[in-house]
Protein backbone atom coordinates (compact mmCIF):
# COMPACT_ATOMS: atom_id res chain seq x y z
CA UNK A 1 0.00 0.00 0.00
CA UNK A 2 1.15 3.55 -1.07
CA UNK A 3 -0.56 6.75 0.40
CA UNK A 4 -0.23 9.84 -2.02
CA UNK A 5 -1.67 13.34 -2.54
CA UNK A 6 -4.89 12.98 -4.40
CA UNK A 7 -4.69 14.57 -8.06
CA UNK A 8 -7.19 15.96 -10.35
CA UNK A 9 -5.51 13.01 -12.72
CA UNK A 10 -6.46 10.35 -10.19
CA UNK A 11 -9.84 11.89 -9.62
CA UNK A 12 -11.76 8.96 -11.67
CA UNK A 13 -9.74 6.41 -9.43
CA UNK A 14 -11.46 7.25 -6.38
CA UNK A 15 -14.49 4.49 -5.29
CA UNK A 16 -18.06 5.70 -6.61
CA UNK A 17 -19.09 7.25 -3.22
CA UNK A 18 -16.20 9.64 -2.59
CA UNK A 19 -16.15 10.63 -6.27
CA UNK A 20 -19.47 11.60 -6.35
CA UNK A 21 -20.75 12.44 -3.16
CA UNK A 22 -20.94 16.59 -2.23
CA UNK A 23 -22.43 16.69 1.16
CA UNK A 24 -19.75 18.42 2.62
CA UNK A 25 -18.78 20.47 -0.51
CA UNK A 26 -22.05 21.87 -1.81
CA UNK A 27 -24.35 24.60 0.34
CA UNK A 28 -27.26 22.46 1.79
CA UNK A 29 -29.90 24.43 0.07
CA UNK A 30 -28.52 23.56 -3.14
CA UNK A 31 -27.37 20.15 -2.81
CA UNK A 32 -28.24 18.37 -6.30
CA UNK A 33 -31.43 15.87 -5.99
CA UNK A 34 -34.72 16.09 -4.80
CA UNK A 35 -35.12 18.64 -1.90
CA UNK A 36 -31.68 18.54 -1.06
CA UNK A 37 -31.90 14.39 0.04
CA UNK A 38 -29.51 13.15 -2.09
CA UNK A 39 -25.73 14.15 -2.22
CA UNK A 40 -24.19 12.75 -5.54
CA UNK A 41 -23.01 14.91 -8.06
CA UNK A 42 -19.98 13.62 -9.71
CA UNK A 43 -19.30 17.33 -11.84
CA UNK A 44 -19.35 19.29 -8.54
CA UNK A 45 -16.97 17.40 -6.60
CA UNK A 46 -14.90 17.45 -9.50
CA UNK A 47 -15.28 21.22 -9.97
CA UNK A 48 -14.97 21.85 -5.77
CA UNK A 49 -11.43 19.59 -5.74
CA UNK A 50 -10.35 21.75 -8.66
CA UNK A 51 -11.29 24.88 -6.91
CA UNK A 52 -9.38 24.02 -3.46
CA UNK A 53 -6.64 22.90 -4.73
CA UNK A 54 -6.05 25.81 -7.31
CA UNK A 55 -6.39 28.04 -4.40
CA UNK A 56 -5.23 26.18 -1.67
CA UNK A 57 -3.20 23.12 -2.40
CA UNK A 58 -3.04 19.45 -1.53
CA UNK A 59 -6.92 18.78 0.09
CA UNK A 60 -6.95 14.80 -0.17
CA UNK A 61 -4.82 11.67 0.63
CA UNK A 62 -5.86 8.79 -0.73
CA UNK A 63 -4.31 4.82 -0.20
CA UNK A 64 -3.53 2.71 -3.49
CA UNK A 65 -3.40 -0.64 -3.14
CA UNK A 66 0.24 -1.06 -5.44
CA UNK A 67 -0.56 -4.73 -6.74
CA UNK A 68 -4.01 -4.07 -8.08
CA UNK A 69 -3.50 -0.17 -8.53
CA UNK A 70 -7.22 0.20 -6.71
CA UNK A 71 -7.88 3.39 -4.38
CA UNK A 72 -8.83 1.67 -0.87
CA UNK A 73 -9.20 4.55 1.08
CA UNK A 74 -9.42 8.54 1.00
CA UNK A 75 -9.16 11.62 3.72
CA UNK A 76 -10.68 15.11 2.41
CA UNK A 77 -9.62 18.22 4.27
CA UNK A 78 -10.30 21.74 3.55
CA UNK A 79 -9.92 25.54 5.02
CA UNK A 80 -13.36 25.37 6.57
CA UNK A 81 -14.42 28.66 5.11
CA UNK A 82 -14.39 25.91 1.69
CA UNK A 83 -16.57 23.60 3.36
CA UNK A 84 -20.44 24.94 3.36
CA UNK A 85 -21.55 21.89 5.40
CA UNK A 86 -19.59 22.92 8.03
CA UNK A 87 -21.48 25.75 9.13
CA UNK A 88 -24.86 23.34 9.65
CA UNK A 89 -23.23 21.24 12.63
CA UNK A 90 -24.20 22.02 16.30
CA UNK A 91 -20.81 22.59 17.31
CA UNK A 92 -19.79 24.95 14.75
CA UNK A 93 -18.22 27.01 13.69
CA UNK A 94 -14.83 25.62 13.06
CA UNK A 95 -11.90 27.60 15.16
CA UNK A 96 -10.42 29.93 12.83
CA UNK A 97 -6.85 28.99 13.18
CA UNK A 98 -7.73 24.87 12.30
CA UNK A 99 -8.20 22.89 8.50
CA UNK A 100 -11.01 21.00 8.91
CA UNK A 101 -10.35 17.18 8.26
CA UNK A 102 -14.27 16.35 6.46
CA UNK A 103 -14.05 12.78 5.89
CA UNK A 104 -11.98 9.18 5.87
CA UNK A 105 -13.65 6.47 4.21
CA UNK A 106 -11.67 2.88 3.45
CA UNK A 107 -12.52 -0.18 1.51
CA UNK A 108 -13.69 -2.97 3.79
CA UNK A 109 -10.82 -5.30 5.21
CA UNK A 110 -8.23 -2.76 4.94
CA UNK A 111 -7.34 -2.20 8.75
CA UNK A 112 -4.97 0.46 9.12
CA UNK A 113 -5.77 2.44 6.06
CA UNK A 114 -7.52 4.91 7.82
CA UNK A 115 -4.86 5.36 10.66
CA UNK A 116 -2.53 6.24 8.16
CA UNK A 117 -4.57 8.41 6.11
CA UNK A 118 -5.09 10.23 9.05
CA UNK A 119 -1.12 10.37 9.56
CA UNK A 120 -0.37 11.39 5.71
CA UNK A 121 -2.48 14.57 6.43
CA UNK A 122 -1.28 15.18 9.95
CA UNK A 123 2.42 15.24 7.79
CA UNK A 124 0.98 16.89 4.78
CA UNK A 125 -0.65 19.70 7.66
CA UNK A 126 2.10 19.93 9.26
CA UNK A 127 5.26 20.93 6.49
CA UNK A 128 2.46 23.77 5.32
CA UNK A 129 2.22 25.50 8.63
CA UNK A 130 -0.94 25.02 9.59
CA UNK A 131 -1.88 24.89 13.71
CA UNK A 132 -4.45 22.45 14.07
CA UNK A 133 -7.14 20.02 12.38
CA UNK A 134 -10.80 19.80 13.33
CA UNK A 135 -13.31 17.61 12.71
CA UNK A 136 -16.87 16.91 13.65
CA UNK A 137 -17.35 13.72 15.11
CA UNK A 138 -20.71 11.49 14.99
CA UNK A 139 -21.44 9.10 17.69
CA UNK A 140 -23.62 6.70 16.08
CA UNK A 141 -27.29 5.96 16.12
CA UNK A 142 -30.25 5.96 14.09
CA UNK A 143 -30.77 9.13 12.92
CA UNK A 144 -29.63 11.03 9.97
CA UNK A 145 -30.07 14.59 10.07
CA UNK A 146 -26.85 16.70 11.53
CA UNK A 147 -29.15 18.20 14.47
CA UNK A 148 -30.68 21.34 12.69
CA UNK A 149 -33.20 19.22 11.01
CA UNK A 150 -30.77 18.98 7.90
CA UNK A 151 -30.64 15.44 5.82
CA UNK A 152 -27.03 13.47 6.90
CA UNK A 153 -24.75 11.61 4.71
CA UNK A 154 -23.74 9.25 7.77
CA UNK A 155 -20.55 7.87 5.92
CA UNK A 156 -19.00 11.23 4.98
CA UNK A 157 -18.90 12.11 9.18
CA UNK A 158 -15.99 10.89 11.27
CA UNK A 159 -17.09 8.32 14.00
CA UNK A 160 -15.77 10.53 16.91
CA UNK A 161 -14.64 6.88 18.31
CA UNK A 162 -11.55 7.05 16.00
CA UNK A 163 -11.19 10.82 16.15
CA UNK A 164 -10.10 10.30 19.88
CA UNK A 165 -8.24 7.01 19.38
CA UNK A 166 -6.07 9.33 16.99
CA UNK A 167 -4.98 11.68 19.31
CA UNK A 168 -8.09 14.18 19.05
CA UNK A 169 -9.26 15.93 22.11
CA UNK A 170 -12.93 16.76 22.53
CA UNK A 171 -13.40 21.22 21.94
CA UNK A 172 -17.20 21.38 21.85
CA UNK A 173 -19.16 18.61 23.10
CA UNK A 174 -22.64 17.43 21.84
CA UNK A 175 -24.20 13.78 22.54
CA UNK A 176 -24.52 13.10 18.74
CA UNK A 177 -21.73 15.68 17.07
CA UNK A 178 -18.89 17.03 18.92
CA UNK A 179 -15.97 18.78 17.50
CA UNK A 180 -12.80 17.84 17.74
CA UNK A 181 -9.18 18.79 17.37
CA UNK A 182 -5.83 17.87 17.39
CA UNK A 183 -2.89 20.49 18.04
CA UNK A 184 -0.35 20.66 15.65
CA UNK A 185 2.12 23.44 16.77
CA UNK A 186 5.40 21.78 16.77
CA UNK A 187 5.99 23.95 20.18
CA UNK A 188 3.36 21.93 21.44
CA UNK A 189 4.17 18.55 20.83
CA UNK A 190 2.94 16.25 18.61
CA UNK A 191 -0.47 13.57 20.52
CA UNK A 192 0.83 10.24 21.16
CA UNK A 193 -2.23 8.93 18.77
CA UNK A 194 -1.39 10.95 15.51
CA UNK A 195 3.24 9.47 16.20
CA UNK A 196 1.34 5.82 16.86
CA UNK A 197 -0.86 6.66 12.98
CA UNK A 198 2.55 8.00 11.45
CA UNK A 199 4.62 5.07 12.52
CA UNK A 200 1.59 2.42 11.37
CA UNK A 201 2.14 4.41 8.20
CA UNK A 202 6.18 4.07 7.98
CA UNK A 203 5.46 -0.05 9.53
CA UNK A 204 3.42 -0.65 6.38
CA UNK A 205 5.58 0.85 4.24
CA UNK A 206 8.65 -1.57 5.16
CA UNK A 207 6.31 -4.38 5.26
CA UNK A 208 4.91 -3.62 1.56
CA UNK A 209 8.65 -3.33 0.75
CA UNK A 210 9.19 -6.65 1.68
CA UNK A 211 7.25 -8.24 0.13
CA UNK A 212 5.76 -9.77 4.07
CA UNK A 213 2.19 -10.22 4.71
CA UNK A 214 0.74 -7.90 6.06
CA UNK A 215 -1.01 -8.49 10.02
CA UNK A 216 -4.24 -6.36 10.67
CA UNK A 217 -3.17 -3.09 12.24
CA UNK A 218 -6.84 -1.56 13.92
CA UNK A 219 -10.79 -1.28 13.16
CA UNK A 220 -11.18 0.89 10.56
CA UNK A 221 -13.68 3.95 10.51
CA UNK A 222 -17.25 2.86 10.18
CA UNK A 223 -16.66 -0.88 11.48
CA UNK A 224 -18.77 -2.66 13.87
CA UNK A 225 -16.56 -2.02 16.80
CA UNK A 226 -17.05 1.87 16.00
CA UNK A 227 -20.61 1.99 15.83
CA UNK A 228 -21.18 -0.13 19.28
CA UNK A 229 -19.37 2.45 20.80
CA UNK A 230 -21.63 5.03 20.03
Amino acid sequence: MKIMPLTLDLFESLPPHPRRCVFWEVEPDVAPGEQGKSFSSEFDKEAWLSMVMLEWGTCAQIAVEESTDTTIGVAFYAPPGRVPRARSFPTAPVSADAVLLTSVRTAPGHDGVAEALVGAVVADLVRRGVRAVEAFGIVRSSATTTGEGEELCPGCVIDAHFLKESGFDVVASHPRFPRLRLELDEGLGWKSGVEAALQRLFVIAQIDLTGSERAPLAVPVGSARHRSAG
